[in-house]
């Protein structure tokens, strides 16, 4: 078996120094519980085991509670790897060890909880909490995926500076929505109730508390969260954002076979190239892709010149691409898209009717 990379070795040890620091501080285990998704046979619990300071809350801040810390905060945790952990989740029960970040990523099989949100209990030794766990039922025909960075907050990444003023130093309260997402979002559903929404991201699970506040502070429904670990692999210096994208896009097709996704995101990276590619792999699950344009200085922070670095136009994906500014603009294109489809099919079926009589 190859030698994990350097990298992740260098990482592993600092993080152990730092624990049995911490340990001898008096600090305790804390387990972090984060969205969940599951179908009707199936749940996938994610959380994670850190150090925290004794009596300190299992949950992080609310909304209310907590909307003035610096975004740094949020990368300095002490994650305790190889702890037993016990998952239940309805009739199901599952007992694994958190991985070399502390994180769990669970499967269950079984359980026996009909479609709604419900709370699944981690528990690693004396310390328990509950995670939300959206289960999708069989007859959910509409889905949504969306990116987070520029396409529901705007972060301007992945230009190094500016991203690291955004995330890093940038209070959580001083961080802008981009206009009429959240509204396009609410409406979506509000069309398509119990439908989900997949909060897919190349961001670090340790941003996730961050993330969540501020997507509950500007309105945008609640929905499981698919972010990526911050660090080395055992097999490389930098984790491949874009392999996290592809690889979660083909398992949701895969466990929901019977949902059609819309999948948003923005021009700013590699979104709309891994949506085409993943469109022309499934076609089946996918209702259409909409791509928030970014303005020319928005493109220059991002990638350095004001160049689009993807676009789906003129290549042969046969679904319905929307192209906006914002989510209002996006909003009106897939509100008038769906009216036009809604007209064809109705002109159809009256035709077959009209042949069948």
């Amino acid at each position: 078996m190859a030698k994990p990379h350097p990298a992740s070795r260098a990482e592993d040890a600092l993080n152990g120094l730092v624990a049995r620091g911490l340990g001898r501080r008096g600090w305790r285990r804390r387990v972090l519980p984060y969205t969940g998704y599951a179908g009707t046979s199936f749940a996938r619990v994610l959380g994670r085991v850190v150090l925290s300071k004794d009596g300190q809350d299992a949950q992080e801040p609310t909304v209310e509670a907590d909307g003035g810390r610096r975004g740094f905060r949020v990368f300095f945790s002490a994650p305790l790897p190889e702890v037993d952990v016990t998952v239940t989740f309805g009739d199901a029960t599952v007992s694994v060890a958190t991985d070399r970040g502390g994180y769990i990523d669970v499967d269950l099989t079984d359980h026996g909880m009909p479609p709604g949100w419900h709370e699944a209990t981690i528990s690693a030794d004396e310390v328990e909490t509950q995670a939300p766990v959206q289960v999708i039922g069989p007859d959910t025909a509409f889905g949504i995926i969306s990116d987070i960075d520029d396409t529901c907050l705007v972060t301007s990444l992945p230009r190094p500076m500016h991203a690291a003023w955004n995330s890093f130093v940038l209070e959580e309260t001083a961080r802008k929505v981009v206009p009429g997402m959240p509204a396009m979002y609410r409406s979506l559903l509000a069309q398509n109730p119990d439908s989900p929404v997949i909060y897919l991201s190349t961001g670090a699970w340790n941003t996730q508390p961050v993330l969540d506040r501020f997507l509950r502070r500007h309105g945008f429904p609640p929905g499981p969260m698919l972010l990526t670990d911050w660090g080395p692999t055992e097999t490389a210096m930098f984790r491949s954002g874009q392999e996290h994208k592809h690889g979660s896009l083909r398992r949701l097709a895969m466990e929901f076979p019977h949902i059609k996704w819309l999948l948003v995101g923005d021009d700013g990276q590699h979104d709309p190239r891994i949506y085409e590619e993943f469109a022309l792999e499934r076609p089946e699950s996918v209702d259409g892709i909409a791509i928030r344009k970014l303005t020319v200085a928005q493109k220059v922070l991002s990638h350095g010149h004001p160049l689009t670095k993807d676009d789906v136009r003129g290549r042969p994906v046969r679904l319905m691409v929307f192209e906006g500014s914002d989510g209002f603009a996006l909003h009106r294109l897939i509100q008038s898209a769906r009216r036009q489809r809604e007209s064809v099919e109705a002109a159809q079926q009256s035709t077959r009717g009209g042949r069948d009589a």
